[in-house]
């Protein structure tokens, strides 16, 4: 079952104007998110309302709504890149936010998936780059990942991205579930879990700031492991789709210094089963001015959302992207 999350403006929006609606038939789009202390349900949402134009709502430019006509997009609040690939595939979800590691395995059944494929995932968009966070209680450390045996460690939900990745990591440096206490827990509780002395370190992959971790800082403090460019590296080579990155110094309150960190990409995938025009009028909408006010004054990493970065490394996965989206890139001049 999909978890019921809190539905976006858009969606409020169209519940207003569903007496001015009668003479049109409004398309449901579902959009599987993450938990909303994260970074994909934010996100999502801002997706969502951009894309959305509710039947009877004011057109675009008369200040309304600027998205596909008649299209009302919902973000729901999921357990994150598994579980939104897998309802894509389904037919549970038009379209889900997904980690791009997690989306070559599933589309390929390779790794943790093997023989479980799921061919029906398309890509709409490179999004932006999800930072893997390790948090530590504030004033602690380690040197690396295989500190972590015997510890109390969140390593983020079932279903989740972040977990199969995390698992991968850990392994290299000899730290499995049968030498460390998982925790499999959302962002939001594995934080109060920290802060209440209930964990050693937790993992979450997301796109800074990170709305429970900002909290957790600000109230009882935490610290960020810096990975060494030795270890980032060997964990680029566990997992390619894993690259270098930063956090910079200064997001979060007391984290002072920048924390080099293993960081993935964050997708748009729907379904084949979706029709080439729907998916363009979304990847149209999805690039026009009113969603990029929308991006720009939302979560912080909207603005890293562009439709010059959509396709970055998208070719690399082996993930094919929707017609509909191709389409649009190449009368944008964007794909060749």
């Amino acid at each position: 079952m999909i978890k019921r999350g809190i539905l976006t403006i858009a969606a409020v929006t169209a519940a207003i104007a569903v007496g001015a609606a009668q003479a049109a038939d409004p398309t449901f789009f579902r959009i599987g998110t993450g938990g909303a202390g994260g970074t994909y349900f934010p996100i999502g949402g801002t997706i969502a309302n951009g894309i959305s134009a509710p039947p009877g709502s004011r057109a675009c430019d008369k200040g309304g709504q600027c998205g596909v006509p008649g299209l009302i997009a919902i973000a729901q609040s999921t357990t994150a890149s598994v579980f939104n690939n897998a309802a894509v595939q389904n037919g549970e979800l038009e379209a889900g936010l997904a980690a791009a590691d997690v989306t070559r395995s599933m589309f390929l059944g390779e790794g943790k998936f093997e023989g479980k494929a799921h061919p029906k995932l398309r890509i709409v968009a490179n999004l932006y780059p999800e930072d893997l966070h390790l948090v530590l209680p504030k004033g602690s450390s380690i040197n690396n990942l295989g500190d972590l045996a015997d510890k109390r460690v969140g390593i983020a939900q079932a279903g989740s991205g972040t977990q199969v990745a995390v698992l991968q990591m850990l392994e290299a440096w000899g730290v499995t579930r049968d030498n460390m206490s998982e925790a499999e827990l959302n962002n939001s509780q594995s934080a109060e879990r920290l802060a209440d002395g209930q964990l050693d370190a937790y993992f979450y992959a997301a796109g800074w700031p990170v709305a429970a971790m900002v909290q957790l800082a600000s109230t009882k403090g935490m610290a960020l492991h810096s990975f060494t460019e030795e270890d980032l590296q060997k964990i680029n080579g566990i997992i390619p789709a894993y690259i270098p990155s930063k956090i910079p110094s200064g997001v979060y309150e007391g984290v002072d210094n920048d924390v080099l960190t293993p960081a993935v990409s964050a997708l748009m995938v729907v379904s084949s089963d979706l029709s080439e025009e729907l998916v363009y009028g979304i990847t149209k909408a999805m690039w026009n001015e009113n969603t990029r006010k929308l991006l720009d004054n939302g979560h912080a990493k909207g603005k890293q959302i562009t439709s010059e970065t959509a396709l970055d490394g998208v070719a690399a996965l082996g993930v094919p992207l929707h017609p509909g989206a191709e389409k649009f890139y190449k009368e944008a001049g964007l794909l060749k």
